[in-house]
């Protein structure tokens, strides 16, 4: 899996008029926990933007002042109106202990149904898994070369390699829709 660096400062105060101040300063307020110990940090806003603003998966090295922790983000808190990020949540990540972690959905082969005129509808981007550090997959790879039109996929059908699915089997992933221009050639063909 990809790993990303961010690098910290330790927080000396806690509370809301603290976090506030950090905000302003265009800081984020984090927490690094999971571990033997509750790290409390901040972190530059503008590192967020390759980890959080896309669609793949990291571990994140943390720098906090020196001190390295191997890490996932758990959690990130928006504010609801100008989604400014307001706060981190970050699970520390130990050798042998599994983790649960959203990890994004890749298409793998030519479906039929889409070759036939359909359109391949994508209703999960992301599969929850649990699995030790090191494997922790980049995606989750989901073959479709054998969809027809009006026929779906579901997480059921996905083989896990060296982890555990945890999203339910009968949820679908993907489905290849009939347009409406198709559906009047094969009720006229028919």
């Amino acid at each position: 899996m990809k790993s990303l660096e961010i690098v910290g400062f330790k927080r000396a105060n806690l509370g809301k008029t603290d976090a506030k101040a950090l905000r302003l300063d265009a800081q984020v307020p984090c927490v690094l926990y999971g571990g033997t110990d509750t790290v409390h940090f901040s972190v530059p806003a503008i590192l967020f933007r390759e980890l959080l603003y896309t669609p793949e998966a990291h571990i994140v090295d943390l720098n906090v002042e020196g001190t390295l922790y191997k890490a996932i983000v758990q959690d990130a808190q928006f504010h609801p109106v100008n989604e400014m990020l307001l706060h981190v949540d970050f699970l520390e990540l130990e050798e042998g202990k599994e983790v649960k972690m959203d990890i994004p959905v890749k298409y793998v082969g030519v479906s039929p149904g889409v070759l036939a005129g359909g359109k391949l509808v994508s209703k999960l981007r992301k599969v929850r898994v649990r699995a030790t550090m090191d494997n922790l997959p980049d995606y989750v790879e989901v073959n479709i070369g054998t969809m027809e039109l009006g026929k779906s996929i579901k997480v059921g059908a996905v083989e896990p390699k060296g982890y555990t699915i945890l999203t339910s089997a009968e949820a679908p992933i993907a489905t290849i829709t009939i347009p409406r221009a198709l559906k009047g050639e094969l009720a006229a063909g028919k």
